[in-house]
C-alpha cells in the first residue's frame, strides 16, 4: 500500500468515530466521510491529522443552559496503533519530536486508507511542546501556528519517515495544512542543491497541490503576523526568500498560502464557489459540492431497505436514485423504528417527556451566530399558531459553542429560556455532548430537519443530506448545498 500511495489528504480535524474526539464539527465530519468514500473506491490515499489528546471538549450545560468545558479523557491505545517512526519540526528554535498513531479506515470491499495522527506528547519534548497536540482549536494564535506547523511541515516529514516517497497529490482540506507547501519547497531546494528559489520550484509545488476552501467568512481564515511566523518557524525557511509569493499582504494568511501553492482550488457548493471567487479575486475556483458517506449516516432500518431493493448501493451511490421505488409504507415503518430510538434517548438524557406521536423537528450543528439556531423563536406567536392549527410540536436542539464564542453560548441559553416560556404549548429540549452517534440518531429520527443559516454564510452544510438519506425532509434556508438540492414540494 505505501509504495502505491498517490494522494495525501491533510485535515486539522477528522471524524473517525465518536469515541475518538479528533473533530469539532462539519469540517471533521466531511473529512471522515471523504476518507471512508476513498476506501470504498479503493483510492490509493493516506490521510494526515493531529492526535488531540484532550479532544475538542466535553460540553457541560447548567440549569440555565450556560456552557462550560472540560478536557476529554480517552485512551488512545484502545483505538489507534502507535508507529515507531519519528519526525522533527523546529518550533521557536527547539526540535520538537513527533510520533504518529495509525487508524485504518476499511472500505466496503476491504480496501484500506491509513490515517496518521501526529503526536508531540513524547518524553523528549518539553512540557509546553508535549501539549501542542492536546487541544483542537485551543490556545492562542501562537499555539495555533505551532499546531499548523506540526500538521503541514511535520506531516510531510512523517510521511517520508513512513516510506511515502511517491505521493503525487497533496490535498489541503482548508488552509490549516498550508505550510506543507513550504516543506515541499524546502525538499525541492535540498534535492536540487541550489541556494536560490526559482519560479519553476514554486510551479513544481503547485502541480502537486490541491486546495479545498470551506469558509465564506474572511474572519474564519487563519492569519499570523510575520514576526510571529519567524519567531515560531525560524528564519531559515523558504518563506523568508519569497514573502511576495507566500505572504502577498505582509502577513501569513494560511488561505492565501494554500491558494498560491495549488494548481486546483475548489469551494464546497456552487454558491460557495461564487462567494469564494468574490473573496479571492484573481484565483480560479471550481465548485465541488460536499457529499456524505451514506454507509455511515443511513440508519440500520434504512440500510436494510437499501439492501433489499437496491443491490450494490454501497459501491454505487448513484444507484440510490432507485430508492424512489421503495414502498413508502416500508420507509415510514423504518422511520418510526428509529424515531422511537430517538425519543427514548431524548427522554433518557433530558427527561423532557417527548411523545412518539408528536411532530418532531431536529436542529443540530455548531452553536454560532450565523447558524441562527434560535431563528425559529423569532416570531413566537406565529410558532404557537402553527402548533394550534397543525398539531403539537416538539423541538430537539444540539450543538457545541466554541469555548471562546460567547455569542454562541448565549444562543444556547436562549433556547433554554424558550423551553421554559413555551413549555405549556411546545416541548423543547437541548441535548449536550453532540457527537457523531447522537448526530446519526437525530438526522434519522427527526420528522423534519431544520436549517436556518444567515445567507450567504453557509459554505455547504451536509446535515440535511444525512436527513435526506434517511427519508427525512428538510425545512431549510436557500444557502449552501440546499440551493442545489431543493425542489419545491419534492425534497423540501
Amino acid at each position: 500500500m505505501k509504495n502505491n500511495t498517490q494522494i495525501a489528504y491533510f485535515s486539522m480535524e477528522i471524524a473517525l468515530e465518536s469515541a475518538i474526539p479528533t473533530y469539532a464539527g462539519g469540517l471533521g465530519i466531511l473529512a471522515g466521510d471523504t476518507i471512508r468514500s476513498a476506501a470504498d473506491m479503493a483510492i490509493p490515499m493516506v490521510a494526515v491529522s493531529l492526535l488531540q489528546h484532550k479532544g475538542y471538549f466535553h460540553q457541560i450545560l447548567d440549569e440555565t443552559g450556560w456552557q462550560t468545558e472540560e478536557p476529554v479523557q480517552w485512551h488512545v491505545e484502545d483505538y489507534l496503533t502507535r508507529l515507531d517512526a519519528r519526525a522533527y519540526v523546529e518550533i521557536e528554535g527547539r526540535q520538537v519530536a513527533l510520533c504518529a498513531w495509525q487508524y485504518d479506515v476499511k472500505g466496503a470491499d476491504g480496501d484500506l486508507v491509513q490515517v496518521y495522527l501526529l503526536d508531540s506528547d513524547l518524553e523528549e519534548n518539553s512540557e509546553a511542546d508535549r501539549a501542542l497536540t492536546y487541544h483542537l482549536y485551543g490556545g492562542d494564535s501562537q499555539y495555533r501556528l505551532s499546531q499548523e506547523a506540526i500538521l503541514g511541515i511535520g506531516g510531510i516529514r512523517m510521511l517520508r519517515a513512513l516510506g511515502h516517497h511517491e505521493i503525487q497529490r497533496y490535498h489541503m482540506n482548508e488552509g490549516h495544512a498550508a505550510l506543507l507547501g513550504v516543506e515541499l519547497l524546502a525538499e525541492i531546494i535540498h534535492e536540487s542543491g541550489e541556494s536560490t528559489i526559482k519560479k519553476e520550484h514554486i510551479e513544481q509545488i503547485r502541480r502537486q497541490c490541491v486546495f479545498t476552501t470551506h469558509t465564506p467568512v474572511p474572519a474564519g481564515h487563519d492569519r499570523f503576523p510575520l514576526e510571529m511566523v519567524y519567531r515560531v518557524l525560524g528564519r531559515d525557511n523558504p518563506m523568508q526568500h519569497c514573502e511576495g509569493e507566500f505572504c502577498p499582504v505582509g502577513e501569513l494568511n494560511m488561505t492565501y498560502l494554500a491558494l498560491n501553492n495549488s494548481h486546483f482550488i475548489n469551494g464546497v457548493a456552487k454558491r460557495h464557489r461564487q462567494i469564494s471567487q468574490e473573496m479571492f479575486n484573481g484565483y480560479h475556483i471550481e465548485a465541488i459540492t460536499n457529499g456524505i458517506h451514506i454507509g455511515t449516516w443511513a440508519c440500520k432500518p434504512i440500510q436494510a431497505l437499501f439492501d433489499q431493493y437496491i443491490h450494490g448501493w454501497r459501491n454505487d451511490y448513484a444507484s440510490l436514485w432507485y430508492a424512489i421505488s421503495i414502498p413508502r409504507e416500508e420507509i415510514w415503518k423504518a422511520h418510526q423504528s428509529v424515531k422511537r430510538q430517538l425519543i427514548e434517548e431524548v427522554n433518557r438524557i433530558s427527561n423532557c417527556g417527548f411523545d412518539m406521536e408528536v411532530m418532531t423537528i431536529g436542529f443540530a450543528r455548531r452553536a454560532t451566530a450565523y447558524k441562527r439556531l434560535d431563528l425559529v423563536f423569532e416570531n413566537v406567536d406565529r410558532l404557537q399558531a402553527i402548533a394550534d392549527r397543525s398539531g403539537p410540536l416538539q423541538l430537539i436542539f444540539a450543538g457545541k459553542a466554541h469555548p471562546h464564542d460567547q455569542t454562541g453560548k448565549q444562543l444556547i441559553q436562549r433556547v433554554f429560556r424558550m423551553r421554559e416560556n413555551l413549555k405549556e404549548r411546545i416541548t423543547i429540549c437541548y441535548l449536550p455532548e453532540y457527537d457523531m452517534e447522537l448526530g446519526k440518531l437525530l438526522v434519522a429520527g427527526s420528522d423534519i430537519w431544520l436549517n436556518t443559516p444567515q445567507p450567504p454564510m453557509e459554505a455547504s452544510g451536509t446535515s440535511g443530506m444525512k436527513a435526506a438519506a434517511n427519508g427525512v425532509p428538510s425545512l431549510s434556508i436557500l444557502d449552501g448545498w440546499w440551493i442545489e438540492g431543493c425542489i419545491e414540494d419534492i425534497t423540501g
